[in-house]
């Protein structure tokens, strides 16, 4: 009997996929091939992170290669797309920033709110 390494649900096994794109848009039928390729990502269940980046889950490394296969069959002849894999554990570890905000930090700590 084999034992498996990880759970199902192990941190190592789960996979993020990111696709990072860049396509051409120079003419109308290049749009509309960008535009079929990101409405392809959408149905495949990608979320937009940015307007050539988009991300989804996979609960296995299986499964996200199977992702990157049909994201393969469906990138315009012109276009460069990379998809990159991450096990949770490493997506767990992403920082992110969202500029700097004009205001001051408030100096005075939120007051505890009770529920009764």
């Amino acid at each position: 009997m084999k034992i498996e390494r990880y759970s199902k649900l192990s941190g190592y096994r789960i996979m993020w996929i990111w696709v990072l794109f860049d396509l051409p848009v120079g003419t109308s039928a290049e749009r509309k091939q960008a535009t079929r390729f990101r409405n392809d990502l959408l149905d495949l269940g990608f979320e937009m992170v940015q307007f050539s980046v988009y991300i989804r889950h996979a609960w296995s490394k299986e499964k996200a290669e199977s992702l990157a296969r049909q994201i393969g069959e469906s990138v315009p002849e012109a276009g460069h797309v990379q998809v990159l894999f991450f096990t949770d554990k490493q997506y767990g570890q992403t920082q992110v920033f969202r500029g700097r905000s004009a205001q001051p930090r408030p100096t005075e700590k939120p007051r505890q709110l009770a529920l009764f």
